[in-house]
């Protein structure tokens, strides 16, 4: 009897236990399946200006700036400036050793001279021959001189001519080449083409240089106006259509942090410039320069940001940029959703059989629309929406919304997870949203 007792009681004690543990867990089930409020942040659609900007990085360079190379090569015998020393128009920078040219100059005079004697022989010449046979035409006139006797003071005299027309190219060959030698001779010495600054120097004195007429030679240094600066910013393919001439600009340098500069717009690039093509990096960007209307302290090279104003409009309804999200259609489902109890199946998608391009046409069918969450009353409704321009806090909503409503402006993880057609929500205007949340 005792043994019966207590397996009887081994069972009631295992019969609680089952019972307690299937309360908790359908207390924890409904538990689960309670609507929990959302804590939200709203604010109202207001008509507002909004002026939409292009965002771009770039340096700042002078607008006039120019490479001094030479044209001649040589040592450099004289370098009277230093890097930052300001230069005028005509003031010397760079002399090179001249000895080499001064002679080809000396040369090329003496040939020069050479040739016009030259010249002046062959003239002497024509003239007597001109003479001796205007003299034998008039007797060869009056038959006082044979045919052949005449025909060779003819021949001379045809002859003198092109002897004095050789003679005059060969001195212009000379003259040329003495012009071409002073020229060079002239270039040993490099004046300043502007008024500016050495901004780059990149030889010393002593040095041997290498120049051509046909190409860059050794660039000894930069000189730059730095009372007339510009911001040249790289710009993606999709932005660069909304760029035109004399938009405004606000102009952010990484060494002048407490100060923004404006700006305006002035010349676009037709070309692209392409990076790292036909890599994953491959990048399609487009100069563009932007004046600078104040002064300061630029240096060339600076890192700049520039937000230049592409498109404005004023008096429209807008709300908070975070408040719009993205959301299936009502009554839509995501493509291979499973079905739901009492849903029926196809029983060609159950057999994993049928039109693969009619499923795939059926999986791409639903696309997501933008939205934004309109409160009524305790819930949120999620209404469809069209969006326009927008700024760096507010984006324009042409359709779906009107001034007055009141929108869910945070949080982002309620706005863009959470919140449902029909939700219910908590209000708390005074809580602030974390930092990610307003991106």
């Amino acid at each position: 009897m005792a043994k019966k007792s207590n397996r009887t009681r081994t069972i009631v004690v295992w019969t609680i236990i089952l019972l307690l543990l299937a309360g908790g867990g359908a207390g924890a089930y409904m538990y689960r399946k309670r609507d929990v409020v959302i804590t939200v942040q709203t604010e109202k659609a207001l008509r507002r200006n909004i002026t939409e900007t292009v965002v771009a990085t770039g340096k700042i360079q002078p607008v006039l700036q120019v490479v001094i190379n030479p044209e001649v090569s040589g040592e450099i015998t004289d370098l009277p400036v230093h890097e930052g020393q300001p230069v005028k128009k005509g003031d010397l920078l760079v002399k090179i050793k001249p000895d080499n040219y001064v002679a080809s100059r000396n040369s090329a005079e003496a040939g020069y001279k050479s040739a016009m004697a030259g010249r002046s022989q062959s003239k002497a010449q024509l003239e007597k021959a001109e003479k001796e046979y205007n003299r034998n035409k008039e007797l060869m006139a009056n038959n006082l001189v044979s045919a052949s006797a005449f025909l060779d003071y003819e021949t001379a005299f045809e002859v003198a001519k092109l002897v004095y027309e050789t003679s005059t190219h060969q001195t212009d060959v000379a003259m040329a080449a003495l012009e071409r030698a002073n020229d060079d001779l002239s270039k040993t010495t490099i004046s300043s083409p502007i008024n500016g600054v050495v901004t780059k120097l990149k030889s010393q004195k002593g040095e041997r240089v290498v120049g051509t007429a046909m190409m860059a030679g050794t660039e000894i240094m930069t000189i730059a106006d730095l009372e007339a600066m510009e911001a040249r910013v790289d710009i993606g393919e999709i932005d660069i259509v909304l760029i035109a001439t004399n938009q405004n600009a606000k102009l952010e340098v990484d060494s002048f942090q407490d100060k923004k500069f404006s700006g305006v717009v002035y010349e676009l690039s037709n070309a692209a410039n392409t990076t790292g093509a036909n890599t994953q990096q491959e990048a399609t960007k487009f100069q563009v320069k932007i004046a600078i209307k104040d002064k300061d302290n630029f240096r060339p090279g600076m890192s700049v940001t520039a937000y230049i104003e592409t498109r404005s409009k004023s008096n429209v309804v807008s709300v908070p940029i975070p408040s719009v999200t993205t959301r299936l259609p009502k009554g839509s489902q995501p493509a291979n959703k499973k079905p739901g109890p009492g849903e029926k199946v196809d029983e060609n998608e159950k057999a994993g059989v049928g039109n693969i391009a009619n499923l795939k046409k059926k999986e791409t069918t639903v696309k997501p629309v933008e939205v934004v969450f309109v409160m009524e009353g305790e819930t949120t409704k999620m209404v469809t929406v069209k969006r326009g321009i927008s700024d760096d806090d507010y984006v324009e909503i042409t359709e779906g919304i009107s001034e007055g409503m009141t929108v869910v402006s945070g949080g982002y993880k309620a706005i863009n997870k959470e919140l449902e057609d029909g939700k219910k929500v908590k209000v708390d205007n005074e809580k602030h949203a974390p930092k990610e949340e307003k991106k």
